[in-house]
């Protein structure tokens, strides 16, 4: 959608009524390519079935009405398109209205609830690099649904149960001797993950040795269901935990609190959070009444082991298991029922599973049965697959402990970009600023410079993750978009001590605008349609394309019209206005990216 489509819409409505006698006709505008005059294009090819003549000469009929209506500026017909030049007062108008619209960019309210789950953090190991990009979309995202007037919870799912959560806890009652994150000083996800890579080093080593003596072939030893003796103690304390052991359920309530707390601790750091919990260890035994109820009405049918399946052939997929033969759940069971209790709590019409691509299957299985058993969530149901994050070295295997850590990597970015400030020679404009200050600064640049860089990318697309070029002060990185904001913010500072105005009533009049005064003011006027645009596709990295552009475009309006010294007041009046909206949309915009903008850089 572009700005000012509304006005449009309701005029050439008119004109094709009064021209071709036709009623309720649907108008679709679209942006004018850059090879051409104009910013909105009308396709005359479907109307002119109705009109009888040719696209060619319905475009020109409707143009040439809406210019002696003075409706228009200008216009051109291109093989059937029709493309529209505004006259400057009618985007005047809607500068003005923008500008002193202090929730511009916001859409009406939807009264329509959505639930959004992202993050879903196994409690054996740490948040790494590649939890960052599902936490930052997810809660881009839920800014972005707000703005779009939507009734938004976030949400959050705990995987703190199953074997990989008793292999941690295993390896720490061996080998822990009661060390807590006090006694190491350590965060608690961090003591518990190097427990859960100390079991995977054990359980590497016997298979290994088992090879070495000839006992296992090496085909053997790699297969997933290898096993080892340690594997098999923690086998036994998960059938302990569900039993209820009193021993192993009070060593995972600590160990799952030192998790939770560390996590806790690196959301507050990278400014995320969120509105309700749910965690495995209460909702595993969830979807079994289901799963009796899809027996009862012939959705499910049991084979004669006893195991319950659904049959989903028609719906191009397969059959799938959904209960064991001995009663116990699977993923898809227990995502059912804890969908029917996001629905008892929120009665959403919409819910988004922000989760990684290698899940795709699970989740269109899981979304067909909602729609066999009508429910009403279904067809709102949405996952956001991701692709993964790369590194020059390959992929991350928490496993194996070679993983990108999200603490150690915000805190090096902050290093980073705290070297970069200086080499760049900026830091010379920070002097007068307290250490607090320039600490606070150098946080919103290295953070923002991890999320911007994760958020830019369609999320359906593999990623190489790169923290130098993510920090970049010249280019599509947060540093060169947090620092056009700061030299708006300098600016603006300039025009107050020097008690230079910009009043609406000091520039309304102006109306012989500078090409790129014109190009600035037509992309900042787009800000609601492109959240309504990154909202119904999900898609953050379209926010981010727009903060880039705007960007862009303000650094050519500086160099290519003078402010201070602009050819009369008007004139800088107005362009002092532009600057102020272009700061106003910027921060707005790298908000819903989850992105803070410094007033000084």
């Amino acid at each position: 959608m572009l700005p000012l489509t509304s006005h449009l819409d309701l005029h050439i409505s008119k004109a094709i009524q009064t021209l071709f006698g036709l009623e309720n006709q649907k108008i679709e505008l679209q942006p004018t390519r850059k090879e051409f005059k104009g910013s909105h294009t009308l396709v005359t090819f479907g109307l002119a079935k109705q009109t009888c003549q040719s696209p060619d000469q319905t475009a020109l009929k409707i143009g040439e009405y809406l210019k002696n209506e003075n409706l228009i500026q200008d216009f051109e017909v291109v093989k059937g398109f029709l493309n529209l030049t505004l006259p400057n007062n009618i985007w005047q108008g809607a500068f003005l209205e923008a500008l002193q619209n202090l929730n511009f960019g916001n859409n009406p309210k939807k009264n329509e609830k959505i639930l959004v789950e992202y993050c879903s953090p196994n409690t054996n190991k740490p948040i790494h690099l590649g939890h960052l990009r599902n936490i930052f979309l997810g809660w881009s995202l839920c800014q972005i649904l707000d703005a779009d007037g939507y009734d938004v919870t976030k949400c959050i799912l705990v995987n703190d149960r199953g074997i990989h959560i008793c292999k941690s806890m295993l390896a720490y009652q061996k080998y822990g001797n009661d060390e807590t994150p006090q006694s190491s000083k350590l965060k608690g996800d961090h003591l518990i993950g190097k427990y859960y890579v100390m079991f995977s080093n054990l359980h590497k080593d016997y298979l290994k040795k088992q090879v070495e003596e000839g006992k296992l072939s090496q085909e053997d030893a790699e297969k997933p269901n290898a096993t080892s003796p340690i594997l098999q103690e923690a086998q036994i304390m998960l059938q302990k935990w569900e039993q209820g052991d009193k021993e192993t359920l009070a060593l995972w309530q600590k160990m799952n609190d030192w998790v939770l707390d560390g996590f806790k601790e690196t959301y507050k750091n990278i400014g995320v959070g969120f509105d309700k919990w749910y965690f495995e260890s209460n909702t595993y035994i969830l979807g079994k009444e289901i799963v009796e109820e899809g027996v009862k009405n012939g959705i499910f049918y049991k084979k004669d082991d006893n195991s319950v399946w659904i049959d989903l052939t028609s719906e191009k997929l397969d059959h799938k298991l959904v209960q064991r033969g001995d009663g116990t759940s699977v993923y898809i069971t227990q995502d059912m029922g804890t969908a029917d209790l996001k629905y008892q709590d929120f009665q959403m019409k919409k819910s988004v599973y922000v989760v990684g691509n290698e899940q795709d299957y699970h989740f269109k299985v899981l979304f067909a049965i909602f729609k066999k058993f009508n429910r009403a969530y279904a067809e709102g149901s949405y996952h956001l697959s991701y692709g993964m994050v790369e590194l020059p070295s390959g992929k991350m295997k928490s496993r194996e402990g070679k993983v990108v850590d999200a603490d150690d990597m915000v805190a090096e970015m902050i290093n980073i970009a705290k070297e970069k400030t200086a080499e760049s020679g900026k830091l010379e404009n920070l002097k007068k600023l307290g250490e607090t200050e320039l600490n606070h600064i150098d946080n919103m640049i290295g953070l923002g410079a991890i999320k911007y860089f994760l958020l830019k990318v369609d999320a359906k697309k593999t990623m190489l993750f790169n923290p130098e070029e993510s920090l970049e002060f010249d280019g599509d990185a947060s540093p060169y978009i947090q620092y056009n904001h700061a030299r708006i913010k300098t600016i603006l500072r300039r025009a107050e001590s020097e008690n230079i105005g910009f009043e609406v009533k000091d520039f309304q009049n102006y109306l012989d605008w500078h090409n790129t005064e014109h190009e600035l003011l037509q992309l900042l006027l787009q800000f609601p349609n492109v959240i309504a645009e990154a909202s119904k596709t999900y898609s953050p990295y379209i926010v981010a394309q727009f903060c880039y552009e705007i960007a862009k475009m303000y650094s050519k309006f500086f160099f290519d019209c003078s402010i201070f010294k602009a050819h009369n007041e008007e004139a800088r009046a107005f362009r002092l206005a532009l600057s102020a909206l272009t700061g106003n949309i910027l921060k707005k915009a790298m908000l819903l990216l989850g992105i803070d903008v410094p007033e000084m850089m």
